[in-house]
């Protein structure tokens, strides 16, 4: 792959594309809905849903959270995840930009 051409957008575009490339594995996004069901998660419980190996799993942890989509805090021998508010949002506000009108009118593509 390439780089990524980023010149001549702004630096909300360009993170906002970061955390939705972040999001484009199932295995990411098996974590963050595991996180949106809880306000906090043990790596250990989240090897025990997902089936991947624990090696795998800190990738894509890291991955997630190198973006700012999930912050961890280490509680004892673990490191206790959950979602960072703040990051999922600037997602929220990113969707509901989006104009949905077409989508009831016939006459839209």
């Amino acid at each position: 792959m390439g780089i990524t051409k980023t010149t001549g957008f702004s630096a909300e575009t360009i993170e906002i594309a970061e955390i939705l490339k972040a999001l484009g594995h199932p295995a990411r996004l098996g974590i963050v809905k595991l996180l949106m069901a809880s306000s906090s998660c043990i790596c250990g419980d989240i090897l025990a849903v997902l089936p991947l190996a624990q090696s795998t799993v800190s990738k894509h942890l890291s991955e997630l959270k190198k973006v700012g989509i999930i912050k961890g805090a280490i509680t004892g021998n673990n490191i206790c995840y959950c979602l960072d508010k703040t990051t999922i949002q600037k997602i929220q506000t990113f969707i509901n930009m989006a104009d949905l009108s077409c989508k009831t009118d016939s006459s839209c593509c």
